[in-house]
């Protein structure tokens, strides 16, 4: 048997509450356009379900239909600027304490050769 993901199951607080609240302006949006949610799985490729799951702020529905509703709805330009590395105040003044371009394991030196 596989293992449960927990964070589908029981999110923190806060991703479950942005995900609904994502759920929510999703589902307006469609229904601003006068869009049934069948229509829209068509649109997108996927099964009314998927759609539904999505309204209600899943958090087990796939990525790529919560960006794929994005793109329909002409909304996908804001989503292409989460995690902007630019925006990000406290990866930003820790990149200049460490100056790191790329995380790496620490290894202990060995003496094996």
């Amino acid at each position: 048997m596989a293992a449960r993901n927990t964070l589908t199951a029981v999110p923190p607080y806060p991703v479950e509450h942005a995900l609904k609240r994502l759920g929510t302006n999703l589902r307006t949006a469609r229904l601003r356009r006068n869009l049934t949610i069948k229509e829209i799985a068509e649109k997108i490729g996927t099964g009314p379900r998927a759609v539904m799951d999505a309204e209600k702020g899943k958090p087990s529905t796939g990525i790529v239909v919560y960006t794929a509703l994005l793109w329909t709805y002409g909304l996908l330009e804001s989503f292409s600027e989460l995690a902007d590395p630019a925006a990000d105040e406290e990866g930003l003044t820790l990149e200049l304490t460490s100056g790191r371009v790329r995380a790496r394991p620490r290894k202990e030196l060995d003496n094996d050769f």
